[in-house]
């Protein structure tokens, strides 16, 4: 008899769910960060702050805030991870998904290839704290100590 816990069934229609919730998840909330940011700059909103490489710069404030905002995303995408994907071994697989997800799409909006070096360190950075921190939530989740019985300790 075979253990059902934490089995490797191939099953693709749910791996592209997880793919296109953890994007979801991804552009929702990075709008939600970059209106936050652009009420605290009192700056207009556009679609060129979230896919455009350009607006991803050091010298403004505006910039800044906007890489701020995908920060404040990748923290809010590995809870996501946490709460989706739920296991630590593909916390790295999936973060990578949807940013090469994004890179195609800023590749498609631009297009050009993003060529910028502010656009590629945000978003290796993003990468790492987003994989970092969602294995740590998933880790610690997974780690749990699993009771053995659910009825009344005996005492022998």
């Amino acid at each position: 008899m075979s253990s059902s816990f934490r089995s490797s069934v191939w099953d693709p229609v749910h791996i592209i769910f997880q793919i296109l919730t953890m994007q979801s998840i991804y552009y929702v909330w990075l709008g939600v960060w970059i209106c936050i940011m652009d009420y605290i700059a009192g700056t207009d909103r556009s679609l060129d702050q979230m896919f455009s490489y350009q607006a991803l710069i050091f010298k403004d404030l505006n910039g800044r805030l906007i890489m701020g905002s995908f920060v404040l995303n990748a923290l809010t995408c590995a809870i996501g991870l946490w709460y989706i994907i739920k296991r630590t071994k593909q916390c790295l697989d999936f973060t990578i998904t949807v940013h090469f997800v994004h890179l195609l799409v800023c590749w498609i909006y631009n297009h050009t290839f993003p060529a910028t070096v502010s656009w590629w360190l945000v978003n290796i950075i993003c990468i790492v704290i987003m994989t970092v921190l969602g294995e740590f939530l998933c880790m610690r989740t997974e780690l749990k100590a699993i009771p053995i019985s659910v009825g009344p300790k005996v005492d022998l």
